[in-house]
């Protein structure tokens, strides 16, 4: 007789843990866009043995494909406490397409669970040649309203009173005041104050908005010839460079991912803007002060290229200036927006495409992705695009802005991300006074501890990671979509490119991923009103060349170089925005076993402790370093 009806096959796998297998009855159903399926029983009398894969045939008359996969299990002779759990659920259509269902949790006895088809959650799109793929969205419209909210309330008051469009220099350091009083910090009057000072220029190249360009310098390099004549007077008497290198106290920030965009600013209101790629050297006195001794503006020594000094007035200050352009668009790009928000969009969009809500792995990181996608989605349409910020704003621009994305994306590694390594690969764990890397050490080691006391109670052995098919997939994803398939990117840890092969490697990478989400992002974001509220200290974009001589700067020339108003009020409407859920709070509970409950409960404790400790660092220090406190830290890249 004719019937419509067509065979799939079900492929339903038991899990390896103890106890996984059940005497219950176990049944399935499928259920598509035009009904559902007939319920089947997967099992023989027998039951379900541990680590097992049972097949079984199922006709059902549909026409689309299967969405929802559900599994009931009914108890065997009234035992009520068999429970079974279920790694996966995979169908093949008569036409031999495969859908996976991730399942791996417990289903106890007149329990139903319904598996989703994890391909339909999320889809990728590409965002830009090069660069980390991001999720697949037409719009903002998918954020929530209050972070709309949130962002437009910062900027009404600057369209009210006018300031946003204004186009006028500012006249004096004084009116620069008189912005976002409401919103001033401690932290803020404090970089007012200190700004021009060359001992707080070294000090935030170490505790301020990015301490990540900043290494030992232990050979000049070529193209910045710096001389013993020229440094001598800030050096000991009798001291030469190559003495101070020798003894760890010279110090470099080279901006030479800028090199290629110098003379291709951006045009902001109809004038001009432009871009240095500058060189700045270092010392570390007696004193345990680093202050920097020598600045050229530009990638190739010669003349029009002068070495400056700290002997040479307002030529000085405007070369500082220069430098922490360099350092805005370098902190904003590519340690803000690449190294935090776009890497963590990866991991988010890997997460929920492979990791089932059941799998530890999705437990342990989902609340660390909350906002995650819907903030990406916002940054790009509000800062990103062809008329958001970087477009109007800055001194580099769109095009420039995806440029210097691309040159930081072929210079990003695994092991720069590890904090702890990125530290030490810099030569900066001895230098003093470095406490964004005191309280990275000290975070980065109590997640560690934390996340190796869960995975270890779910991975017992190496075995059982390398048998893990959803997180396997999990990190090929994040491999292939984020890291662009980079042989080179040391992304993967032993000798294989997507693949974990021990427990100690799945630690190692989920704590990286919870801290670049966590701490990472707090250190690189927490601080920008404090640090960039006062415009001359972090600039958004110059609208002079960088000088080629010296002797010729004045007061009023350093003014018509910093943005003009309407730049400046749109910038710190930007950095005044902020949204925190504090790391170690986990307002839902998705662990439900002991072990999991106990090691997160210490978790906390040990946090608490760190923040004390911290605060009682902090009451001896002029400028606080709070950025790494828990108590600030939030859970995710949510701003």
């Amino acid at each position: 007789m004719f019937t419509n009806h067509k065979i799939y096959s079900i492929m339903v796998t038991t899990g390896d843990r103890f106890c996984a297998g059940t005497c219950s009855s176990v049944y399935v159903k499928l259920v598509g866009t035009d009904g559902e399926s007939t319920r089947v029983k997967i099992n023989s009398d027998q039951g379900l043995s541990r680590d097992s894969v049972s097949e079984i045939q199922l006709e059902w008359r549909a026409k689309g494909s299967p969405e929802l996969v559900e599994l009931e299990a009914e108890s065997f002779l009234g035992i009520t406490d068999d429970e079974w759990f279920c790694s996966s659920v995979v169908v093949k259509t008569p036409e031999g397409d495969e859908f996976l269902f991730p399942c791996h949790c417990w289903l106890s006895s007149s329990e139903k669970e319904v598996l989703i088809f994890q391909e339909t959650k999320t889809k990728w799109e590409v965002y830009a040649p090069g660069l980390p793929e991001m999720v697949e969205s037409d719009n903002a419209l998918t954020i929530k309203v209050d972070l709309f909210v949130m962002w437009l309330s910062s900027f009404i008051p600057l369209k009210l009173n006018g300031l946003a469009d204004n186009r006028d220099s500012w006249t004096n350091f004084h009116d620069l005041d008189q912005i976002f009083v409401d919103k001033k910090t401690k932290a803020y009057e404090y970089v007012q104050q200190h700004w021009l000072e060359d001992e707080f220029f070294g000090y935030q190249l170490l505790n301020g908005l990015n301490p990540m360009m900043i290494e030992r310098c232990q050979t000049l390099p070529t193209n910045f010839p710096v001389t013993d004549d020229l440094v001598r007077s800030y050096l000991p008497s009798g001291s030469c460079l190559k003495t101070e290198m020798e003894n760890g106290n010279v110090f470099l920030c080279d901006y030479k991912n800028l090199r290629s965009l110098v003379g291709k600013g951006n045009v902001i209101n109809g004038q001009q803007q432009y871009l240095a790629a500058p060189l700045c050297l270092l010392y570390r006195n007696p004193e345990e002060k680093l202050l920097p001794v020598a600045i050229q503006l530009q990638q190739e020594p010669g003349e029009g290229n002068p070495i400056f000094l700290p002997s040479d007035s307002c030529d000085w200050t405007l070369a500082k200036i220069f430098v922490r352009n360099a350092d805005f668009n370098e902190h904003e790009l590519n340690y803000h927006l690449l190294r935090t928000h776009l890497i963590a969009e990866v991991f988010a969009m890997a997460t929920v495409r492979h990791l089932p809500s059941a799998h530890p792995v999705f437990k342990l990181l989902s609340l660390h992705f909350r906002y995650t996608l819907q903030i990406n989605i916002m940054a790009r349409d509000q800062l990103m695009s062809l008329e958001g910020f970087f477009s109007e704003y800055t001194g580099i621009g769109y095009s420039g802005s995806l440029t210097l994305l691309k040159n930081a994306m072929d210079l990003l590694t695994y092991t720069s991300l590890c904090l702890p390594e990125n530290i030490e690969a810099r030569g900066l764990k001895e230098i003093s006074t470095f406490y964004y890397r005191d309280d990275v050490l000290c975070c980065f080691w109590e997640l560690s501890r934390y996340v190796e006391g869960v995975l270890g109670f779910y991975y017992p052995s190496d075995d059982y990671v390398q048998r893990d098919s959803e997180v396997q997939l999990w990190i090929e994803d994040i491999f292939k979509k984020g890291f662009v398939e980079k042989q080179s990117s040391g992304l993967r840890i032993l000798s294989f490119i997507n693949s974990f092969a021990s427990v100690k490697e799945l630690i190692k990478f989920i704590t990286m991923v919870i801290f670049t989400v966590s701490g990472q992002h707090a250190a690189i974001n927490n601080g920008q009103f404090d640090f960039g509220g006062w415009m001359p200290n972090f600039p958004s974009s110059l609208r002079q060349p960088a000088p080629t001589c010296k002797g010729e700067t004045t007061e009023s020339d350093i003014l018509k170089t910093l943005p003009d108003v309407g730049t400046t009020v749109n910038t710190l409407g930007v950095w005044s925005l902020s949204l925190q859920l504090a790391l170690g709070h986990y307002p839902e509970q998705l662990f439900v076993e002991k072990e999991p409950l106990e090691r997160m409960e210490d978790f906390k404790r040990r946090l608490q402790v760190l923040s004390y400790d911290i605060k009682a660092r902090n009451v001896g220090l002029p400028l606080p370093y709070t950025y790494l406190d828990p108590e600030n830290i939030e859970n995710s890249v949510a701003i």
